[in-house]
């Protein structure tokens, strides 16, 4: 049996070629400590500082203001407990959304668990963030907003360079998790304005277990894993050289190759939404529909449990906006939070696309997906 049509990038991505020719020479031969002063170390820190620059260029900002992780989860945990315990002595007031990625969410209700206090922004039905809401609840006390660029499930981009000005304004430090945003639209710091910005290497064709996090120059962290001096002395460990090396090549070509695949994205992306509205009536897209991703379209089918869905096509590799267990129908954070009516939401399939999707296999999977959705509406 072939393999099924892949449309679920936004859950990870395949290594791209250049990435994993970049980082060959650093599992066969070049295994040296970076922190190490012969030969070996230094070709190994070079190829470090290269990949520092590599991601700093995407980025627009400058090589000291990276810092290696081994992941985006790693990145926002840095990032929001870092300012939590830093600024508690001015305040314990942290404002988020309740459609951000777990690695948010958690660390939020961790924090609340040891005395600060979470102000949750709403989003409009288009999984919009107001900045009139947002400064609605903001105090005093309010040490950190940290909202994600764009959303993983239904795509949404959100006005962060406004929230950042706004936040600048009252003194307050912005993190955003741009994870899903890098290597998909422009990701420039300088224009955003943001205080700490998030990247995961996997979302954007280097391996897993490889991120960044964009830290202002003059923004102080405390360290976050103890140990030497890596990485500014922030994060102690010998550095992870072929994945760095990875993330870093990734990066290159992300912003080689941005605006012309970010339409041919898009064009494809809105050729399976077209296909799908247009025969698989009652259904509905979620999300703003200019503010969003290229790649992403989240989709909802009427009446239909997006489980079921899943299971029955077994062609198109896709993730579900909801699950069944046990006979319960758990609708995810986002949607709820969107106020997607229920007998909507429990039909919704995320389908995200990437460098390797085609024009056939768009087509191919529109067919295998109207299959699947007559079949099941015709039994239910």
């Amino acid at each position: 049996m072939s393999k099924p049509i892949y449309l679920d990038y936004n859950a990870t991505t395949p290594v791209h070629p250049e990435v994993v020719e970049a980082m060959l020479p650093y599992l066969r031969e070049h295994f040296g400590n970076p922190s190490s002063a012969h030969w070996y170390g230094v070709q190994t820190r070079r190829a470090v500082d290269k990949a520092r620059t590599q991601v700093a260029a995407l980025l627009n900002c400058d090589s000291d203001e990276i810092v290696f992780t081994s992941g985006g989860s790693e990145a926002n945990n840095a990032a929001v407990k870092g300012v939590a315990w830093l600024k508690r002595a001015a305040g314990t007031h942290l404002v988020t959304s309740p459609i951000e990625h777990p690695a948010i969410l958690e660390v939020c209700a961790s924090l609340e668990g040891q005395g600060f206090e979470i102000g949750r922004v709403p989003v409009a039905d288009d999984g919009l963030v107001d900045p009139q809401e947002v400064a609605s609840i903001l105090r005093p006390d309010t040490i950190l907003i940290t909202l994600m660029l764009a959303n993983n499930e239904v795509g949404t981009i959100q006005p962060i360079a406004e929230l950042a000005a706004l936040a600048r304004e009252r003194g307050i430090l912005l993190h955003s998790d741009a994870a899903q945003a890098v290597g998909k639209i422009p990701v420039d710091v300088r224009r955003l304005g943001v205080d700490l910005l998030s990247i995961a290497g996997h979302k954007l064709y280097a391996p897993k277990g490889v991120g960044a996090l964009y830290v202002r120059r003059g923004v102080a962290l405390p360290k976050f894993i103890h140990g030497a001096g890596h990485e500014r002395n922030l994060r102690a460990g010998t550095e992870n050289v072929a994945g760095i090396v990875g993330l870093g090549t990734a990066c290159e070509v992300a912003g080689r190759d941005l605006e012309q695949e970010g339409r041919r994205l898009a064009r494809l992306r809105d050729r399976l939404e077209g296909g799908l509205l247009a025969q698989c009536s009652p259904c509905r897209v979620n999300g703003h529909r200019e503010r969003r991703l290229p790649n992403t379209l989240s989709i909802s089918f009427r009446g239909l449990m997006a489980n079921a869905i899943i299971a029955d096509l077994d062609r198109v590799a896709c993730s579900a906006g909801a699950a069944c267990h046990a006979g319960e129908v758990a609708i995810s954070q986002v949607l709820r939070a969107m106020g997607v009516p229920p007998d909507y939401a429990m039909g919704t399939i995320r389908f995200s696309l990437g460098r390797m999707t085609t024009e056939a296999e768009i087509e191919q999977s529109i067919d295998a997906i109207l299959r699947t959705v007559r079949r099941l509406r015709s039994t239910a």
